[in-house]
Order: structure tokens, then sequence, then C-alpha cells
């Protein structure tokens, strides 16, 4: 029967073992849910068993489908990276290149000339910016080949990443209501937010947050972390006085807010951002649009100093 199975089947299995959820793997696909049912029970019939246990409520695979996701991923995966090795050597950098992120700000003062770079460079290939939102996992998006690349705030623990060009370096600065007794500091130190409550979700990575809101002062005082679904959200609560948000300066200039106050932190180190990928999904178009950020951002960094306060990126990934 191997000689019958075709590739989607494989693919349509494959996407099913990571959701879990015949309505996702419907939408993940581009097909319907009949149709991700009708091809799971083609597969099945053709291995001569279940890979799936099915009810009303839950879905999850059987033994048999369990050891069948081990063996086939692996294999999956390098076929289509042969796939993609072969037209990249046919066509040269074309297609399309999605680039994820889930807050403008990740992308840096320099993302839109360097799109504007790699198009002018690879004119077969167009990049399309997807907003990843707060929905679910930063980085599963990869993980699952929903985006190519992420730009991403730092740090990132992942092994299997691959850290690339750093498009942005800010400093720290806490967004308070205009009515706080911080609003009319000149800075403030990172001890003096104990007893207030900063943001927090659960879609980005643990060490990420830790560093971008540390849950305890430098003495070890607690800061209550409060969940937010959207870097909006955040700022309406801020505005209320319900949270305090230590972020970066450039947080207002994508969502101003006449209502809110930004302070520098003192004691917390700069915020970077960088354009992030899974180090086995390495292609032709991830090394040309790396090679335009560098290029770009190498270019921003010979031009005058910005003055105090405001953004300056500092490239430091200069080879692949």
């Amino acid at each position: 029967m191997w000689a019958g199975v075709e590739l989607r089947e494989i693919r349509t299995f494959l996407t099913l073992a990571d959701e879990l959820h015949f309505g996702r793997t419907a939408d993940r696909l581009g097909i319907t849910p009949s149709r991700v049912s009708q091809t799971i029970r083609l597969l099945e019939a053709r291995v001569g068993a279940r890979l799936v246990d099915r009810t009303s409520r839950s879905v999850r695979l059987t033994p048999v489908g369990e050891q069948f996701q081990l063996d086939a991923r692996p294999a999956y995966e390098q076929l289509r990276r042969a796939y993609d090795a072969a037209r990249e050597t046919a066509t040269g950098v074309a297609g399309t290149l999605r680039l994820g992120m889930y807050t403008p700000i990740a992308g840096g003062p320099h993302l839109g000339e360097i799109v504007k770079t790699f198009h002018k460079r690879h004119a077969a290939c167009r990049v399309q910016l997807i907003d990843t939102g707060f929905a679910r996992d930063q980085l599963d998006w990869l993980h699952h080949d929903d985006v190519d690349m992420l730009a991403m705030r730092l740090p990132l623990d992942d092994p299997a990443l691959e850290i690339g060009p750093i498009l942005s370096s800010e400093e720290r600065v806490l967004l308070v209501a205009n009515e706080n007794p911080l609003a009319g500091r000149a800075s403030i130190s990172y001890e003096e937010l104990a007893g207030y409550s900063i943001p927090y979700n659960a879609t980005l990575p643990p060490e990420l947050m830790d560093a971008m809101s540390p849950p305890r002062t430098p003495s070890g005082l607690p800061l209550r972390r409060v969940e937010v679904n959207s870097p909006n959200e955040a700022l309406m609560r801020v505005s209320t006085g319900e949270i305090v948000h230590p972020t970066v300066r450039s947080f207002l200039e994508h969502l101003p807010d006449r209502a809110v106050t930004a302070v520098p932190i003192s004691d917390l180190p700069p915020s970077q951002t960088a354009l992030v990928w899974l180090k086995r999904n390495h292609s032709a178009k991830i090394e040309a649009i790396v090679r335009a950020a560098i290029d770009v951002l190498q270019l921003a960094e010979a031009a005058p100093r910005p003055a105090a306060g405001q953004s300056a990126v500092k490239p430091s990934y200069t080879t692949l």
C-alpha cells in the first residue's frame, strides 16, 4: 500500500498530531474539517490501523499513531527541505517569505527599509508580514511552520533557534498613568516598583517575560503579574492605574496615549529585538533577508547618532 500513499496525507496527519483538533488542522491547511477527516480515514485504511481516537470532545493519537508520528515527521521534514533546496536552486530566491511579529515594535525602526531592500534585490520573492498576536505561543508559529521567521524580543533560550541581526536596542521605560506619583520623575529604579502590578502574557517565552518584566525587585520584593491579551489592553490598564508597564520608549510611538507617561528605568539593561528562525529551516530566502538586514543596519549605524532618549540600532550579526 505504500505506493498509494500521498504526501498530503502525511502532512494532514502530522498537522492533526500537532493540533489535536480537526477545525484548527483544517484552518492551517486551508481545507475543510470533513476533508481532514476523510484524509485521515484513508491513511488509516492504508496503514491498517487507527491512528487517531476521536470523540465529540477530544482527539488523541493511538499508540500506533504516536509511533507513526515519531517515525514520519523527520522523513517529512527532510523531504520538504530537499524540495525547498531544489526549488531555490532552480529559481533563486523566489516565492514568499513569511515574517511574523506580535507587535510592530519588534521589527525595529528599520524593518521597512530592510523589506524594501530585499524586494529590490529579489523581485521574485515577497515578504509577507504576519501579525502573530497573543493567541498562541510565539515560537509555535515557527515550530508549526506557520512563519519562516519571527522578529522577536530577546532573550530566547530555545536551542533550536538561530538568532540573527539585532533589529533594535532601546532603553527601558516604565509606562504609568499621568496621575501616578512616579510620572513626574526624571528616572526611577526597578526597586521602586515593589507593590505595583505589571503585565504578563503566557504566549511569550518565560525568559523573555522575566527580562522585560522581572517578577521581583533587585532586593527580592515581589511584583504582582496580571495577564493581558494584547499591547492595547496593557496600555488601557496602565491608563486607568491598574498596572504599570516596564517596556521600551517606542511602545508609545506605536500606541500613543495622552493619559500615560514614560519614565526611564535606570537599572534595567537595554532591550533588544532580532530576526529569529529555526536552525533546521535555513534557506536561501532567509539568508537573503538576513543579508539585507545587515546591510541596512550597518548603514544606519554609520549615520549620525540619534538624540538622547531615541531608539538606537546596533547590528551584531555579520555572517551566516
